[in-house]
């Protein structure tokens, strides 16, 4: 089996195996943590004044982050790997739409979004696979489309993997990403590094871009 393969099956099995006390443990995962929630508040209001169309959650898990998506005014649906993490985000929020899917082949015409969020969902990608993700994401943006990009930061070293509790994730330097980012098209609109709060191990970083 190819490894792109390989890694797909891994983290959608991962997911699968998890997905149920996933779902209870972050199902109020913004709480607490405004500096994130003021990320994607930023988000959502440029991708409402571009007026530039629906906006997908990629790597969705069980659909909470999609919701706040959709009580920021958004016309917001969720693709994730995982059929079980589709099934509990259907089952909780049955007014959204959730789809089983890979970020890097997305079953939308080119241009077709106003928004992309990848919350968290890029980190289990194999780092030399992450500039065709990317370009997937410019693809299906249209132009003057804002994407979110939030991960593990990697305290200024070079990209590096770690034991997530899942399966296998990568932490990115925020400069690196930044510049894998502006190859596949998109210029930086702002970005944002925070700290760890009690509990949590690794800085946070977050990069709002705009499809040129």
């Amino acid at each position: 089996m190819s490894e792109p393969s390989s890694y797909l099956t891994t983290t959608a099995d991962a997911y699968d195996a998890v997905a149920v006390l996933y779902a209870d443990l972050f199902r109020d995962s913004l709480a607490g943590l405004p500096l994130d929630r003021s990320m994607i508040a930023a988000f959502a209001e440029l991708v409402r004044t571009t007026g530039s169309g629906r906006v997908a959650d990629l790597g969705c898990g069980p659909g909470n982050v999609a919701a706040s998506l959709r009580d920021l005014g958004l016309d917001v649906f969720g693709v994730d790997l995982s059929p079980v993490m589709i099934d509990l985000a259907r089952e909780a929020y049955p007014d959204l739409r959730f789809d089983v899917g890979s970020m890097d082949a997305l079953d939308l015409p080119d241009g077709e979004l106003g928004g992309v969020l990848s919350w968290y969902s890029l980190i289990h990608i194999p780092p030399r696979e992450v500039p065709s993700y990317l370009a997937e994401f410019r693809r299906v943006l249209a132009p003057g489309g804002h994407v979110l990009l939030a991960f593990f930061e990697s305290e200024g070293g070079p990209v590096v993997p770690f034991d997530h509790k899942v399966t296998t994730a990568y932490r990115w330097p925020l400069d690196e990403l930044a510049e894998l980012a502006a190859k596949a098209g998109f210029s930086e609109v702002g970005r944002m590094l925070r700290e760890p709060l009690e509990g949590e191990r690794f800085r946070r970083g977050h990069l709002l871009m705009r499809a040129v």
